[in-house]
């Protein structure tokens, strides 16, 4: 085993996030056209939904209370229920159209960073043509690995509903309603932020290796084994910092309204930015865990391999198999 696997096993949560940042910093040209490219689009798809989606979610509001307080059969009634059916209807489209392109640009974008980031650590120059070239390859996979996990995720949260209907019904009235609904609760929350964590490895495992669907995942838990508390801590890290960015954007550029248009729009900027950033760190943090990962599991991860896998032996592959290169430059 080679020194830099060795010291790629031994990264901890700090080491994670440094090697991230110097990463995106030393290939920034090609990091920047992928931003542009697809993660721009992603952000901007999902800050106007919240923007949309909270003005539809509003307007439904108040014409259901209007509803509610007005007599049936009077010409006011039938306008605001024509209105609220109109506006249920908008949101049920826009909500179809927000997944779909939120979805697309998503997978591209995980399958561009993965790809970009893989090559980097197999010491070969990147172009923003050859990582874009790549991305219609590995698209069929990433798209059956999300449909998988969607689906377990689906199950799970699907169960949980299950027990709190049988816990009203049943055990709401009785002695142990407090205790079972705690229990049953952490057990769900624990559980969720399991899969979470393997939900966003099992991406990079798709785009990476020759797995998709329910076996990716299976091999992503295989990688989080003894190490998930620092996936969790590294995977979490940029989400609880998106978070913050998006309750700034919300309160400081939607909501308040005394900076003026002009600050406002400034501020609006500066908000996309960061979330723009955010969003290419934390798929960037994700691959490298990744490696990380199969570090301490003493799994070789060569070049050949690696080029073959994605369909282009002649630009990554060498004379022989060479183990996982320092990113550092």
């Amino acid at each position: 085993m080679d020194r830099d696997q060795e010291e790629m096993k031994s990264l901890g949560f700090f080491a994670i996030c440094k090697e991230s940042f110097k990463l995106i910093a030393a290939w920034k040209k090609v990091f920047i056209q992928i931003t542009l490219a697809l993660v721009l689009p992603y952000a901007l798809i999902y800050l106007t939904y919240q923007q949309v989606s909270n003005l539809f979610s509003t307007r439904i509001l108040g014409d259901t209370i209007n509803l509610d307080d007005s007599s049936t059969g009077t010409p006011y009634y039938d306008r605001v229920s024509r209105r609220l059916s109109s506006s249920w209807m908008w949101y049920w489209l826009i909500k179809i159209v927000y997944f779909t392109f939120l979805l697309v640009f998503s997978l591209l974008s995980t399958a561009a960073v993965t790809y970009t980031v893989a090559s980097v650590y197999a010491r070969r120059d990147i172009a923003f043509r050859k990582v874009m070239s790549v991305v219609p390859k590995v698209w069929k996979r990433l798209t059956i690995t999300f449909l998988c996990t969607f689906f377990v995720f689906f199950m799970y949260n699907a169960v949980f509903i299950v027990f709190l209907v049988i816990w009203f019904y049943l055990l709401s009235n009785t002695r142990a309603n407090l205790p079972s609904l705690f229990i049953v609760s952490i057990a769900y929350l624990i559980g969720f932020i399991y899969f979470s964590v393997v939900w966003q490895l099992t991406s990079v495992v798709s785009v990476l290796e020759n797995y998709k669907g329910f076996k990716a995942m299976r091999k992503s838990r295989h990688l989080v084994k003894g190490k998930f508390w620092l996936g969790f801590f590294v995977l979490w890290f940029p989400s609880v910092i998106m978070l913050a960015i998006e309750f700034g954007f919300l309160f400081l550029v939607i909501d308040l309204d005394v900076l003026g248009i002009v600050g406002r729009v400034l501020l609006g900027i500066l908000f996309v930015v960061l979330i723009v950033y955010v969003i290419l760190y934390s798929l960037v943090i994700t691959t490298v865990l990744y490696f990380v990962f199969k570090s301490y599991h003493n799994e070789e991860v060569d070049r050949p391999s690696l080029a073959n896998h994605l369909g282009d032996y002649e630009q990554l592959a060498g004379p022989k198999d060479v183990q996982m290169a320092d990113a550092r430059v």
